[in-house]
Protein backbone atom coordinates (compact mmCIF):
# COMPACT_ATOMS: atom_id res chain seq x y z
CA UNK A 1 0.00 0.00 0.00
CA UNK A 2 1.61 3.37 -1.16
CA UNK A 3 2.33 5.73 1.73
CA UNK A 4 -1.17 8.00 2.65
CA UNK A 5 -3.31 6.77 -0.07
CA UNK A 6 -6.37 4.88 0.09
CA UNK A 7 -7.29 2.02 -2.20
CA UNK A 8 -10.45 3.14 -4.66
CA UNK A 9 -11.23 0.44 -6.84
CA UNK A 10 -9.74 -2.76 -8.90
CA UNK A 11 -10.38 -1.73 -12.60
CA UNK A 12 -9.71 -4.93 -15.12
CA UNK A 13 -6.97 -6.51 -12.47
CA UNK A 14 -5.39 -3.14 -11.49
CA UNK A 15 -5.75 -1.29 -8.44
CA UNK A 16 -6.61 2.84 -8.33
CA UNK A 17 -5.87 5.13 -5.48
CA UNK A 18 -6.94 8.27 -3.81
CA UNK A 19 -4.89 10.72 -2.12
CA UNK A 20 -7.00 13.71 -0.45
CA UNK A 21 -4.51 16.42 0.84
CA UNK A 22 -4.70 18.76 3.76
CA UNK A 23 -6.74 22.12 2.27
CA UNK A 24 -7.77 24.20 6.55
CA UNK A 25 -11.39 24.77 6.47
CA UNK A 26 -11.29 24.15 2.38
CA UNK A 27 -9.94 27.57 2.02
CA UNK A 28 -7.21 27.26 -0.80
CA UNK A 29 -5.45 29.72 -2.80
CA UNK A 30 -5.86 29.83 -6.59
CA UNK A 31 -2.00 28.76 -7.15
CA UNK A 32 -3.04 25.66 -5.08
CA UNK A 33 -6.09 24.61 -6.29
CA UNK A 34 -4.27 25.16 -9.93
CA UNK A 35 -1.40 22.86 -8.97
CA UNK A 36 -4.01 20.47 -7.91
CA UNK A 37 -5.89 20.39 -11.16
CA UNK A 38 -2.62 20.17 -13.77
CA UNK A 39 -1.38 17.73 -11.50
CA UNK A 40 -4.28 15.31 -11.58
CA UNK A 41 -4.82 16.05 -15.55
CA UNK A 42 -1.19 15.16 -15.87
CA UNK A 43 -1.17 11.65 -13.70
CA UNK A 44 -5.20 11.01 -15.66
CA UNK A 45 -6.81 11.79 -11.89
CA UNK A 46 -10.24 12.31 -10.68
CA UNK A 47 -11.32 15.40 -8.92
CA UNK A 48 -13.88 15.59 -6.04
CA UNK A 49 -15.07 18.09 -3.26
CA UNK A 50 -15.61 15.87 -0.19
CA UNK A 51 -18.20 16.77 2.75
CA UNK A 52 -15.13 17.24 4.76
CA UNK A 53 -13.91 20.21 2.78
CA UNK A 54 -11.35 18.56 1.10
CA UNK A 55 -10.31 17.92 -2.49
CA UNK A 56 -9.84 14.31 -2.94
CA UNK A 57 -7.50 12.84 -6.04
CA UNK A 58 -8.60 9.60 -7.50
CA UNK A 59 -8.30 6.92 -10.31
CA UNK A 60 -4.18 6.77 -9.41
CA UNK A 61 -1.57 4.35 -9.89
CA UNK A 62 0.45 3.21 -7.24
CA UNK A 63 3.33 3.82 -8.49
CA UNK A 64 2.75 7.08 -9.21
CA UNK A 65 1.73 8.20 -5.71
CA UNK A 66 5.45 9.12 -4.16
CA UNK A 67 5.53 11.33 -7.42
CA UNK A 68 2.26 13.27 -7.00
CA UNK A 69 3.05 13.76 -3.14
CA UNK A 70 6.26 15.25 -4.73
CA UNK A 71 4.65 17.24 -7.01
CA UNK A 72 1.96 18.76 -5.21
CA UNK A 73 4.11 19.67 -1.98
CA UNK A 74 1.34 19.35 0.43
CA UNK A 75 0.74 17.62 3.99
CA UNK A 76 -1.76 14.57 3.72
CA UNK A 77 -5.21 15.25 5.34
CA UNK A 78 -4.79 12.31 7.39
CA UNK A 79 -1.62 10.54 8.65
CA UNK A 80 -3.20 8.18 11.06
CA UNK A 81 -6.74 7.76 11.45
CA UNK A 82 -6.35 7.46 15.44
CA UNK A 83 -6.08 11.43 15.43
CA UNK A 84 -7.55 14.84 15.10
CA UNK A 85 -8.76 14.00 11.22
CA UNK A 86 -10.30 17.13 10.51
CA UNK A 87 -11.39 20.79 11.41
CA UNK A 88 -14.21 22.11 9.17
CA UNK A 89 -15.25 25.68 9.87
CA UNK A 90 -18.17 27.87 8.22
CA UNK A 91 -17.81 30.98 5.96
CA UNK A 92 -18.14 33.04 9.03
CA UNK A 93 -15.99 36.12 7.65
CA UNK A 94 -18.51 36.46 4.63
CA UNK A 95 -21.60 35.58 5.85
CA UNK A 96 -24.39 38.06 6.69
CA UNK A 97 -25.55 35.81 9.73
CA UNK A 98 -22.66 35.57 11.27
CA UNK A 99 -21.92 36.35 14.64
CA UNK A 100 -18.25 35.83 15.16
CA UNK A 101 -15.36 35.94 12.85
CA UNK A 102 -14.72 31.86 13.33
CA UNK A 103 -12.44 31.20 10.46
CA UNK A 104 -9.40 32.69 12.24
CA UNK A 105 -9.95 30.77 15.28
CA UNK A 106 -10.87 27.45 12.93
CA UNK A 107 -7.23 28.54 11.92
CA UNK A 108 -5.34 28.34 15.11
CA UNK A 109 -7.14 24.76 15.99
CA UNK A 110 -6.10 23.80 12.60
CA UNK A 111 -2.54 24.39 13.20
CA UNK A 112 -2.31 23.53 17.00
CA UNK A 113 -4.18 20.39 16.91
CA UNK A 114 -4.78 18.55 13.85
CA UNK A 115 -3.22 15.26 13.20
CA UNK A 116 -2.46 14.53 17.19
CA UNK A 117 -2.34 11.33 17.51
CA UNK A 118 -5.36 9.98 20.34
CA UNK A 119 -6.81 7.07 20.89
CA UNK A 120 -9.43 7.42 18.19
CA UNK A 121 -10.34 9.83 15.71
CA UNK A 122 -11.85 13.10 16.67
CA UNK A 123 -13.48 15.70 14.07
CA UNK A 124 -13.87 19.21 14.92
CA UNK A 125 -15.78 21.90 13.47
CA UNK A 126 -16.52 25.81 14.05
CA UNK A 127 -19.33 28.12 12.97
CA UNK A 128 -20.28 31.70 13.47
CA UNK A 129 -24.10 31.46 14.54
CA UNK A 130 -25.94 28.77 16.25
CA UNK A 131 -27.35 27.90 12.59
CA UNK A 132 -24.10 25.56 12.42
CA UNK A 133 -24.54 25.07 8.52
CA UNK A 134 -21.18 22.69 8.59
CA UNK A 135 -23.14 20.50 11.23
CA UNK A 136 -20.95 21.63 14.31
CA UNK A 137 -23.65 20.14 16.80
CA UNK A 138 -22.49 16.05 15.20
CA UNK A 139 -19.14 16.23 15.25
CA UNK A 140 -17.03 15.29 18.52
CA UNK A 141 -15.99 18.70 19.49
CA UNK A 142 -17.80 21.87 17.70
CA UNK A 143 -17.37 25.52 18.33
CA UNK A 144 -19.71 27.83 17.88
CA UNK A 145 -21.30 31.53 18.65
CA UNK A 146 -24.20 32.67 20.21
CA UNK A 147 -26.53 35.51 19.04
CA UNK A 148 -23.95 38.05 21.66
CA UNK A 149 -20.81 37.00 19.77
CA UNK A 150 -19.83 34.79 22.82
CA UNK A 151 -18.26 31.12 22.15
CA UNK A 152 -19.67 27.97 23.50
CA UNK A 153 -18.28 24.39 23.24
CA UNK A 154 -20.98 21.36 22.34
CA UNK A 155 -19.29 17.45 22.30
CA UNK A 156 -20.16 14.39 21.51
CA UNK A 157 -22.73 14.96 18.81
CA UNK A 158 -23.79 12.04 16.35
CA UNK A 159 -25.14 11.34 13.53
CA UNK A 160 -26.05 7.96 11.58
CA UNK A 161 -27.38 4.91 12.51
CA UNK A 162 -27.08 5.61 16.11
CA UNK A 163 -27.33 9.15 16.62
CA UNK A 164 -26.08 11.32 20.00
CA UNK A 165 -27.68 14.38 21.26
CA UNK A 166 -24.45 16.72 21.52
CA UNK A 167 -23.71 17.98 25.48
CA UNK A 168 -22.79 21.37 25.81
CA UNK A 169 -19.37 21.64 27.25
CA UNK A 170 -18.76 25.12 27.86
CA UNK A 171 -20.50 28.90 27.83
CA UNK A 172 -19.57 32.13 27.09
CA UNK A 173 -15.63 32.22 26.32
CA UNK A 174 -13.06 33.60 24.42
CA UNK A 175 -10.47 32.20 21.49
CA UNK A 176 -7.91 31.69 24.48
CA UNK A 177 -10.47 29.45 26.86
CA UNK A 178 -11.58 27.54 23.60
CA UNK A 179 -8.20 27.05 22.99
CA UNK A 180 -7.23 25.74 26.99
CA UNK A 181 -10.49 23.65 26.99
CA UNK A 182 -10.00 21.77 23.44
CA UNK A 183 -6.25 20.69 24.71
CA UNK A 184 -7.62 20.05 28.55
CA UNK A 185 -10.15 17.76 26.34
CA UNK A 186 -8.10 15.85 24.16
CA UNK A 187 -5.46 15.46 27.00
CA UNK A 188 -7.64 13.56 28.90
CA UNK A 189 -9.48 11.62 26.32
CA UNK A 190 -5.44 10.82 25.47
CA UNK A 191 -4.77 9.90 28.85
CA UNK A 192 -7.89 8.07 29.77
CA UNK A 193 -9.66 6.34 27.54
CA UNK A 194 -9.99 2.63 26.78
CA UNK A 195 -7.91 1.39 23.83
CA UNK A 196 -9.70 2.44 20.92
CA UNK A 197 -12.71 4.30 22.52
CA UNK A 198 -14.46 6.00 20.39
CA UNK A 199 -14.74 9.56 21.46
CA UNK A 200 -18.46 9.53 22.52
CA UNK A 201 -18.50 6.28 23.95
CA UNK A 202 -15.79 8.40 26.25
CA UNK A 203 -17.97 10.82 27.14
CA UNK A 204 -20.81 8.75 27.90
CA UNK A 205 -18.67 6.71 30.02
CA UNK A 206 -16.60 9.25 32.12
CA UNK A 207 -20.01 11.43 31.95
CA UNK A 208 -20.76 14.80 31.27
CA UNK A 209 -20.43 16.17 34.91
CA UNK A 210 -17.25 14.70 35.35
CA UNK A 211 -16.30 15.93 32.28
CA UNK A 212 -16.96 19.51 32.66
CA UNK A 213 -15.36 19.53 35.59
CA UNK A 214 -12.01 18.71 34.62
CA UNK A 215 -12.34 20.88 32.12
CA UNK A 216 -13.41 23.81 34.14
CA UNK A 217 -11.25 22.78 36.99
CA UNK A 218 -8.04 22.89 34.64
CA UNK A 219 -8.44 25.92 32.61
CA UNK A 220 -5.57 28.24 32.31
Amino acid sequence: MPKYAKLQKNIDGKDKYVITPQIPGGYITPEKLIKIGKVAKKYNGSLRITSAQKIAIGNLKEEDIDKIWEELDMEPAIKNICSVINIEMCSANFCRRSKYPIIGLGMKITKKFHGMELPGKVKIAVAGCKNACINAYIKDIGILSDSSGKLFIVVGGKGGLNPRKYDILAENLNEYEVMSIIKNLLDLYKEKSIEYEKFTNFIDRITIEKLTKYIYKTRV
